[in-house]
């Protein structure tokens, strides 16, 4: 590749440390945030020998820095990297590898205790991310030992390697400096993974599909399960590789409540997939009231924001008026992931209120997306006798949420599931409604999977138990055992 000389220019701002570094020799640089970063001394062999033989230090003053502040500024930052900052200084700027993925691993503590037996590797935290980094590195330096340059059969083989030893469900993005992006997805493809592109120059990579629509990309593909995509400078922009050990297997409550409507995952429209599920629930209502049950309904109401979609199609097909009647507040987050029975309670009705005209003096059918805890469902139960209601009718869009989710949800500990061991009749009871129905696993499955055929099986784990990967009973005893520590 030619070489540029760089004029300086009041445009170009050189760090407080340019000169020093001329003085050592400095052959090459890139230019990052408007100044001088120093990318080589002397040839890539000269550079190579000197850091095996000597001490480098190189100018990253150009790199941009943000001011974290706060009570729990440290918190944020540490959770943000595997590096240990405990020991850091106010004004101080540290080096820190950072992955970004979306799920959990279900063997990360084998996996540690491998890195730092066998492998010589020091973990810093309790985070997979880490583990699932040094994995990645592990099996990268494997591939690369015998060769001068990194390439992408490297990385693409070193993914492979990483899929044989990891378990659990992750989709993630690397950044590699000097050579480019790494995005991959576990061989189950249990959580989403889409990239795309903006006039075929700027690629993207985001758990869902609606990231690229708000920021202008128009969508490639769906990262496949297995799958690993290396963006660089090559003829399209990036490069691709399968995994032959494979089979999609999405996790379905990405479409009853975790995803946006306006997203589509793995050619499944979300909003779509909900409309289908609200048609099959109404069907599921109609069969378990009798007449005068269902001639006594006044209104339809979903509880926000997720169940409005399914609302709908009941509503139609039931042949009752849709009302709204909470009001939600913007502000308060989803409370069934919130750590802490205490504050999961408190944030409830911080998060609704209630229209009482909606509510007086009428039998409501209240629709949601799903009962995790059911304090929630309880409280708004509670909150519609208050407003006024008569009776209240309590439908689920998707099944009894009964076992511990492993796969990134937060929702491990089957004590805190108000569906574990218990029949339908006794969760009513303890959420307070007058009759409680719940979609069936199989009406579910079929709702998203009329809209992509091609998916032959789901992760449906916490409504049966059946987990897509191996799953120990040492693994859920510990979560339950971590879970039970946060809540006391």
């Amino acid at each position: 590749m030619k070489n540029y000389s760089i004029v300086k220019s009041r445009r170009l701002r050189s760090t407080p440390y340019t000169s020093r570094i001329e003085k050592q020799g400095v052959t090459a640089y890139t230019v990052y945030n408007h100044m001088l970063l120093p990318a080589a001394f002397g040839s890539i062999e000269e550079s190579c020998d000197h850091l095996k033989k000597d001490v480098q230090i190189w100018d990253v003053a150009a790199e941009r820095q943000v001011e974290i502040s706060g009570t729990d500024s440290a918190k944020l930052v540490q959770l943000m990297t595997c590096r240990d900052l405990s020991k850091s200084k106010i004004g101080r700027c540290y080096y820190c590898p950072i992955i970004d993925d979306n799920g959990n691993l279900v063997n990360a503590s084998d996996l540690k205790e491998e890195l730092e037996n066998s492998n010589r590797r020091h973990i810093n935290s309790t985070s997979d991310s880490e583990i699932l980094l040094n994995i990645f590195a592990d099996c990268l330096m494997i591939e690369c030992s015998n060769a001068s340059n990194l390439n992408e059969t490297h990385i693409f083989n070193a993914v492979n390697r990483l899929h044989q030893r990891v378990e659990g469900a992750y989709a993630v993005v690397i950044l590699i400096l000097g050579y480019g992006i790494v995005a991959f997805r576990d061989p189950n493809g249990i959580r989403p993974l889409i990239y795309g592109h903006k006039n075929h120059s700027t690629f993207m990579v985001a758990s869902e599909s609606v990231a690229l629509d708000c920021l202008g990309f128009d969508t490639i593909d769906d990262v496949q399960p297995g799958e690993c995509v290396v963006f660089n400078d090559s003829k399209n922009g990036y490069v691709k590789s399968s995994y032959e050990d494979s089979e999609l297997s999405p996790c379905i409550f990405e479409y009853v409540y975790l995803a946006r409507p306006d997203s589509t995952i793995d050619k499944v429209n979300v909003y779509q997939s909900r409309l289908e599920m609200g048609r099959n629930l109404a069907f599921k209502i109609k069969k378990t009231l009798n007449k005068d049950e269902l001639d006594s309904i006044d209104v339809v109401i979903p509880i926000p924001d997720t169940s409005r979609n399914s609302a709908l199609p009941i509503s139609t097909i039931l042949d009752k008026d849709l009302r709204e009647g909470f009001v939600k507040n913007r502000y308060i987050g989803r409370t069934f992931i919130m750590p802490g029975q205490k504050v999961r309670k408190k944030s409830v009705k911080q998060k609704l209120n209630t229209i009482d005209i909606e509510f007086k003096d009428k039998n409501v059918l209240l629709i949601d997306d799903s009962i995790v805890r059911g304090n929630t469902s309880k409280q708004i139960v509670e909150m519609a006798r208050d407003a006024g209601a008569k009776k209240i009718y309590f439908a689920s869009a998707s099944p009894k949420i009964s076992f511990p989710n492993v796969y990134g949800i937060d929702m491990p500990y089957v004590d805190e599931l108000i569906a574990f061991n218990k029949s339908t009749d006794e969760i009513c009871d303890l959420i307070g409604a007058d009759r409680l129905i719940y979609q069936n696993i199989d009406d579910l499955v079929k709702s998203v999977q009329t809209l992509n055929p091609s998916i032959k099986k789901f992760d449906t784990s916490c409504f049966t138990g059946k987990y897509i990967t191996n799953v120990s009973d040492r693994y859920l005893n510990n979560l339950k055992a971590i879970r039970k520590g946060e809540d006391n």
